[in-house]
């Protein structure tokens, strides 16, 4: 039975997305208790401002070392090893081993010189706030040793469309962190929360561990630079790695312009931003994942990759589109739900609603970006995207300095859509001139059925908030939350039955690949070609 359960492989895209969907609403939720029980405790002020700082530098050796490696590199070239297992194990642990000692080398350095990096990216902190985020970052540097184990065993698990164990880590890398919030805490202060990011780092990289096994892995000591797989993944990484690089400049530029905001702007940017990832997470990273592996495969079979990255985009749309738009609508009740406890007062609840609203609306583009760089990253090609997000960095750097000083953190969400948006275009007409097609014609029918049926979710889910403020009021979590439950419900009913009437083919293929997973009927080739055309 556990063997079944760690083995169980996606058939198609949309399956695959599903889980991860799936598993994701299960850990965005955890990450709105994580954020809420964080607010509730400590409010929108120094101390949040110092854990979110501190979370920055572990976070860039994460990005850049496992990401950079890993997002662009390793599927495309393990995918390549798979035909023989004996050279794909092998591959594995020459990556295992070289990022381990890399991991090792660099953390250890960078707990050494935590004193001089925090400096560098808080210039207006304080005397005791810099000694209290550097010990804060020293812990939390552990678990970027422990994400790199667990993002090797992933990626495998990814090239296996095992994607059931593989979407449980992150659950329990949240889990860790509601325990360090909850209970270590209690006995270390706010150095329990850094202790727990080391503690769902571990449980990340445990169970992913455990799952490998079951492929059939084993442990074998082999260190190899010159090896051939591993150089093939290294010279995809240096374009992808720049282009990380890059990103977590402009976050660090948030972070250093943040911190000579008033109080608690890191902390509200932070706070938005992980609010409005929650739906970027549960739909377009979904996708992005469940179909980079396919999508590998197809790289030198060009109609049918087309076809394969054509319906990833329009499935993308269908749910961020009226996804982003809720979020805009029920911004406030949102912010309520999730953050209104304990220390976090209405001053910051307007400030975040603000921020939340000026980040949803580039979540098309934000969802879009994810798809359209895996397709580049399928051929081989990582350094078209870091081009784009080059001009992209450099575009919300500007905007980000031209905005502040008017919007104040706002300005810096603006800046970031705005610079979003961009990249996202450059990303599509290079993808567009490189394939001469995208399947633009069913993408542009399939987004004017999106739009149509999202305005009329937009009508009736702003008309239904209303009622429900007069009978139950905004001032309890009881009412808030119904009233926002009931404008999704309401909102989301039309949604559904207006892309029912207009016969939308991404609500079809929706539908029938629920109905397989929930009834786990196997999935035939003639299927496949039906609803996803990928054979």
């Amino acid at each position: 039975m556990l063997k079944k359960i760690f083995n169980s492989k996606s058939k198609t895209i949309t399956s695959a997305a599903i889980i991860l969907g799936v598993a994701s609403l299960v850990s965005r939720f955890l990450g709105i208790l994580r954020d809420r029980i964080l607010a509730g405790e400590f409010g929108a002020g120094s101390e949040l401002d110092m854990y979110y700082t501190a979370f920055r530098f572990p976070d860039l050796v994460f990005n850049l070392l496992v990401l950079g490696a890993l997002s662009a590199g390793f599927i495309p070239v393990f995918t390549s090893y798979m035909s023989n297992k004996d050279k794909a194990w092998e591959l594995v642990n020459v990556v295992l081993n070289v990022m381990f000692f890399s991991l090792i080398l660099i953390s250890t350095l960078a707990i050494i010189l935590a004193p001089w990096l925090v400096k560098l990216i808080a210039p207006g902190f304080n005397g005791e706030q810099l000694v209290t985020t550097t010990a804060l970052t020293r812990i939390m540097f552990l678990s970027p040793i422990l994400l790199g184990i667990s993002g090797v065993f992933g990626s495998v698990l990814q090239s296996y469309k095992r994607f059931f164990i593989y979407s449980l880590a992150p659950i329990l890398y949240n889990l860790g962190i509601i325990v360090g919030a909850l209970f270590f805490t209690i006995k270390f202060g706010i150095f329990g929360l850094a202790w727990g990011v080391v503690f769902g780092a571990f449980m990340h990289m445990l169970v992913q561990t455990i799952a490998i096994t079951f492929l059939g892995y084993h442990y074998k000591w082999s260190f190899s630079i010159t090896h051939k797989g591993l150089l093939k993944i290294l010279k995809m990484m240096v374009p992808r790695t720049l282009g990380l690089i890059i990103t977590q400049i402009n976050f660090l530029v948030v972070t250093i312009i943040g911190s000579t905001l008033a109080v608690g702007s890191i902390a509200i940017f932070n706070l938005a931003n992980n609010i409005q990832s929650f739906p970027l997470g549960l739909f377009a990273i979904s996708f992005a994942i469940a179909a980079f592996p396919t999508l590998s495969e197809l790289a030198n079979k060009k109609k049918q990759f087309i076809e394969a990255v054509s319906l990833a985009i329009r499935q993308i749309l269908f749910l961020i589109v009226p996804a982003s738009v809720l979020l805009i609508i029920l911004r406030a009740q949102i912010v309520r739900i999730v953050l209104g406890s304990g220390r976090f007062d209405w001053e910051d609840t307007i400030l975040t609603l603000e921020t939340l609203s000026l980040f949803a609306f580039s979540l098309f583009a934000q969802g879009l970006i994810l798809i359209l760089a895996r397709a580049f990253y399928a051929q081989h090609d990582s350094k078209t995207p870091f081009y784009t997000g080059l001009v992209s960095a450099f575009a919300n750097i500007i905007l980000a300095v031209m905005l502040v000083d008017q919007f104040g953190v706002s300005g810096l969400a603006l800046a970031f859509s705005l610079s979003t948006i961009l990249n996202f275009v450059l990303l599509s007409l290079i993808l567009h001139y490189r394939l001469g097609s995208l399947d633009g014609q069913r993408i542009t029918i399939s987004t004017i059925k999106i739009t149509t049926a999202t305005f009329m979710l937009a009508i009736v889910a702003q008309a239904a908030k209303y009622p429900l403020e007069q009978i139950s009021g905004t001032q309890t979590f009881m009412g808030v939350t119904a009233q926002a439950l009931t404008a999704i419900i309401a909102g989301l009913a039309t949604y559904f039955v207006v892309c029912y009437f207009l016969k939308s083919e991404e609500l079809n293929i929706f539908i029938s690949a629920l109905k397989r997973k929930i009834s786990r009927r196997p999935v035939i080739a003639e299927e496949i070609e039906e609803t996803e055309k990928l054979t």
